[in-house]
């Protein structure tokens, strides 16, 4: 099966279920259990609407986004106050 099938096969599915939602709510009433399930099948339907758009999008490639690092030294007032690694603070001897 492809995948326009497998999502359209999903699609009958929620219209099933769609159409048994609204048979229970006729039955039931539109109490808070019948609005959520009525709610959640409603973003179902929405997240197909989405994977439907997506498969019929062509699949590019996407590069990262570049960040250029620059070769000059860093500012030497940005390390003040630093430790240094293994060795502990300059003006305290190491434990």
């Amino acid at each position: 099966m492809s995948v326009h099938d497998d999502i359209n096969a999903v699609q009958r599915c929620l219209d099933d279920l769609n159409r048994s939602v609204s048979r229970l709510e006729h039955q039931l009433g539109s109490g808070l259990e019948i609005r959520r399930v009525r709610l959640d099948a409603d973003h179902l339907r929405e997240s197909v609407a989405l994977l439907r758009e997506a498969a019929a999008a062509p699949a590019t490639p996407r590069r990262p986004d570049l960040v250029t690092i620059s070769d000059a030294p860093y500012d030497i007032s940005l390390w003040t106050d630093s430790d240094d690694e293994g060795l502990g603070a300059r003006d305290r001897r190491a434990p």
